[in-house]
């Protein structure tokens, strides 16, 4: 399982559980401030780059359908995998 910082991955159910579970879950916990080891955060930037950033929208409905048309054209996504790229030994 990979957890971020958010507080929900921190609870005592979700240790406890992943404690009686070891033999089939391995707990990966994000560094803090680091986004760009996160692919949802890639998804987010560039979201925010090509639509929300300077949108001309005057409804949120409006903004909804651009940000639906971006996502389904961009289905599935290609994961960025550049920060998790091995250094050659």
């Amino acid at each position: 399982m990979i957890c971020d910082i958010a507080k929900v991955h921190d609870c005592r159910r979700v240790h406890a559980y992943v404690a009686v579970h070891d033999d089939r879950i391995a707990l990966h916990v994000l560094p803090k401030r680091a986004p760009e080891t996160n692919p949802i955060e890639r998804v987010w930037w560039h979201l925010h780059e090509e639509i929300t950033r300077n949108h001309r929208c005057e409804t949120v409905d409006e903004l909804l359908i651009l940000i639906f048309n971006w996502l389904e054209d961009r289905r599935p996504f290609k994961v960025e995998d550049n920060a998790y790229q091995r250094r050659a030994a």
